[in-house]
């Protein structure tokens, strides 16, 4: 059976409907969500226990609130999902620190355990709508912890804006969602915090809310003013800003196999293109290899068509927010406008089409990257591009 429809069968359809957790436990054997229970929590956040017994508590918190029944049927799948989903990384990230059990960053880990696991195992990849679904489950699973932490953050205004505008990618999210998600987080434990970290949930609510985001990214102008408020010049959404920018530098960004060559032969036959394939094979370097002379040679290269304002082609997997980030902040020194397009196919698509490159990229490397990755989100850049090929 298909895995939505999986989902879509396990997910209640009203508060009195049980929650099958042998179902639950078969259908996501392929991750370490079994391992769940025997990973212990600070018994001071978490008396409950192990974060299985938690997991159960958040589900049923959840399921119980009448808010989730007014959702889509789609978007119930996907925040139960989530939930089920949402302190996975515990099971990789939980240790020991002076005398305490901590889990350090395993929201991101944790979106990415479930991201390889509905992509690879699932079949939730290669067309638009799986790909929605997969990426707002694991866009609730990363900021999860958000709701709660927002007044932490040095500006929580854009903050919740920067969160905020993932909708415009993965259509099903919002702050609205992922109120709800932390909402039952707080709940579904026994501790003394309770009261006062569901105050910060409303707040962070109301917060997304008075931004316009609380149900669908907050709207700017223009691109242009867009990327400059996220890229942290003193810019207000509704400003409109003067677009200096010369021309284009488009950033492919894409597993290997997802035809990145095949996209610019289509879509771009004119722009140059610095492609680390090819300098891959003019140096003789293998993908296994060392990358350092690769990405030297890369930029070099880069900055040649940025000083003569040329627009043109970056053409690398670029799998990473990091590594685009080093990358973008290239570009936009020059002052270029930055468009990424992210590419994906199915897993049996990619794997056949990498089989037939000449320079092949051994399975095992691509796994790894599956399990690195996260695509390029609406604040990296000006524009951003899903696209299944």
């Amino acid at each position: 059976m298909d895995f939505i429809k999986q989902i879509e069968k396990l997910t209640p359809h009203s508060p009195s409907e049980e929650i099958d957790w042998d179902l639950i436990e078969n259908l996501l054997a392929g991750t370490c969500f079994k391992g769940m229970r025997e990973t212990p929590q600070n018994p001071v956040f978490h008396a409950e226990g192990d974060v299985y017994r938690h997991t159960q508590m958040v589900c049923r918190e959840l399921t119980q609130t009448p808010a989730f029944y007014e959702l889509s049927h789609r978007q119930r799948e996907e925040l139960f999902l989530a939930a089920l989903f949402h302190d996975i990384g515990k099971v990789k990230t939980t240790r020991i620190e002076d005398g305490i059990w901590v889990s350090p960053h395993h929201s991101a880990t944790g979106s990415r355990i479930a991201r390889e696991f509905l992509w690879r195992d699932c079949g939730l990849c290669g067309e638009r709508e799986r790909m929605i679904f997969r990426e707002t489950v694991c866009a609730l699973i990363r900021y999860h912890m958000m709701p709660i932490h927002l007044m932490e953050q040095e500006n929580p205004e854009k903050k919740a804006r920067e969160v905020g505008s993932i909708g415009d990618l993965a259509e099903d999210f919002s702050w609205k969602l992922l109120c709800m998600l932390a909402e039952a987080d707080v709940k579904g434990r026994i501790a003394e915090d309770i009261d006062e970290e569901l105050s910060l949930v409303q707040l962070a609510g109301m917060i997304a809310e008075e931004n316009g985001c609380l149900c669908t990214p907050c709207r700017f102008s223009d691109s242009h003013t867009g990327r400059a408020y996220f890229s942290g010049r003193n810019v207000h959404p509704n400003q409109v800003l003067f677009d200096d920018t010369w021309g284009e530098v488009i950033l492919l960004s894409g597993l290997p196999g997802t035809g990145k060559d095949t996209w610019i032969q289509k879509n771009c036959p004119g722009l140059p293109v610095v492609s680390l394939d090819e300098i891959r094979k003019e140096k003789r370097i293998k993908p296994t290899d060392q990358q350092g002379l690769v990405i030297q040679t890369a930029k070099e290269r880069a900055r040649e068509y940025l000083r003569k304002k040329q627009p043109f082609i970056w053409n690398a997997t670029d799998l990473t927010e990091d590594t685009r980030k080093k990358l973008i902040d290239l570009f936009e020194r020059y002052n270029a406008g930055v468009r990424i397009v992210y590419l994906e196919t199915t897993w049996s698509s990619m794997i056949e089409r990498n089989d037939g490159r000449e320079a092949l990229v051994p399975a095992a490397v691509i796994n790894r990257m599956l399990k690195t990755m996260v695509p390029p989100m609406p604040y990296e850049a000006r524009t951003v591009k899903w696209l299944c090929v």
